[in-house]
C-alpha cells in the first residue's frame, strides 16, 4: 500500500509537469499532437515523427522513473516526500510572486508613459510603437521579468503574500487619491489592482492548504481520530483536489482554442489600448492555481497516508491559519 499510494502521488505530479511541457511544445511551438499518429501518419516527414517520439519519450519517463525512484528510495519517509513536495511548491508560488510584482511594475511605468505620451522621448519612435504591441511586449519585456522572477525566488526563501496584499492596498489608495484629488484616472490603475488581486488569490491557495488554512464546514471532522482525518484527507485530496487541478488543465489547455491557452498564445490584451497589456497573464494564473495545487495535494496526500500509519515527525499547524 505505501508503494501504491507514492507512485501514485509522484505520477500526478510528473504526468502533470509532462502534459505541459507538451501542451508547450505541440500548440506553442506547433508540433504534432500525439494522437495525430494515428489519423495522418502518412502525411508525416521525418522531423515531425522525431518531435512524437520526443513527446512520447517526455510522458515515459514522467512514468516508468516514478516507479524506478519509488522503488529505489523506498526506506524514504513518506513525510520527507510530502515535505520535498512542499518545498517545491513553495519555490513556484514565490518566485510567481516575484514575476507578477515586476511585470506588474514595469507594465504600470510604460502605459503611463504612453498616456503621457512620454515614451517617444524616452526610448524613441521605433521601440514605443513596438510596446504599443501586446505581442511586443509580452516576449520581450514580461518574459525576461519572470525568469529573473524565479532567479529571485530562488534566493529569497521567504513567501511573501501579505506584501502582495499591501500593494494591492496601495494600488487602490492611488486610486482614490489621484480620482479625487487630481481628477486623474487612467486604464492601467485599475489593471494593476485585477493583476495583482488576482495573483494574490490564486498564488496563495497552495500554502494555505498547506498550513491548513483554508475554511471547513466543520461538523464531525473535529471529533475524528488522526487515523480517520487522514483517511478523509486522502480520499479528500484525490476525489476533489487532484480531480479539480486536472479538469482545469484538460479543460484549459487541450486545444488552441481553450480558455488558458488561448488568450497566452496570442498575448491578448484589454481592449483599452492604453491599459496594462496583462491580460493573458490571468489566463496563465488559472494554471498556476492548478499545478501549484496538484503538487500541494499529493504534498498533503503523502501526509495524510503518514497520518494513517502513525508516522513519526507530524507538523504543528499555525493556530492563526487553521480554522
Amino acid at each position: 500500500m505505501y508503494f501504491l499510494v507514492r507512485s501514485f502521488g509522484w505520477l500526478m505530479v510528473t504526468t502533470m509537469i509532462a502534459f505541459v511541457i507538451n501542451t508547450y511544445l505541440s500548440l506553442g511551438l506547433g508540433w504534432p499532437v500525439i494522437f495525430s499518429i494515428f489519423q495522418n501518419s502518412n502525411n508525416f516527414n521525418f522531423v515531425q515523427y522525431a518531435q512524437i517520439f520526443v513527446e512520447i519519450f517526455v510522458y515515459c519517463i514522467a512514468i516508468l522513473g516514478v516507479f524506478y525512484f519509488a522503488y529505489k528510495f523506498k526506506n524514504i519517509s513518506i513525510r520527507e516526500d510530502s515535505l520535498y513536495l512542499n518545498r517545491l511548491v513553495n519555490y513556484f508560488i514565490r518566485s510567481c510572486f516575484w514575476a507578477v510584482v515586476l511585470v506588474g511594475l514595469a507594465d504600470v511605468i510604460i502605459s503611463f508613459l504612453r498616456v503621457e505620451d512620454l515614451l517617444v522621448n524616452i526610448v524613441g519612435k521605433d521601440l514605443a510603437t513596438q510596446l504599443g504591441r501586446s505581442k511586443f511586449r509580452g516576449p520581450y519585456v514580461h518574459i525576461p521579468l519572470v525568469l529573473i522572477g524565479f532567479i529571485i525566488g530562488y534566493f529569497i526563501k521567504n513567501i511573501a503574500f501579505t506584501w502582495l496584499a499591501f500593494l494591492v492596498v496601495i494600488a487602490e489608495l492611488l486610486i482614490v487619491i489621484t480620482r479625487f484629488v487630481f481628477s486623474y484616472e487612467q486604464a492601467f490603475q485599475g489593471d494593476i489592482v485585477r493583476f495583482w488581486y488576482a495573483a494574490l488569490f490564486l498564488f496563495a491557495s497552495a500554502y494555505t492548504l498547506f498550513e491548513d488554512g483554508h475554511v471547513r464546514v466543520d461538523v464531525l471532522y473535529s471529533k475524528f481520530s488522526l487515523k480517520t482525518k487522514g483517511i478523509v484527507n486522502s480520499y479528500g485530496s484525490i476525489l476533489l483536489g487532484m480531480t479539480l487541478c486536472w479538469t482545469i488543465l484538460l479543460l484549459g489547455m487541450w486545444e488552441k482554442t481553450n480558455v488558458i491557452v488561448n488568450p497566452i498564445l496570442t498575448f491578448e490584451s484589454a481592449q483599452s489600448g492604453f491599459g496594462m497589456y496583462t491580460k493573458y497573464w490571468l489566463a496563465s494564473f488559472l494554471a498556476v492555481f492548478a499545478i501549484s495545487m496538484m503538487i500541494q495535494f499529493t504534498s498533503y496526500l503523502f501526509e495524510s497516508f503518514a497520518d494513517i500509519r502513525n508516522e513519526k515527525g507530524k507538523r504543528e499547524l499555525q493556530e492563526n491559519l487553521s480554522h
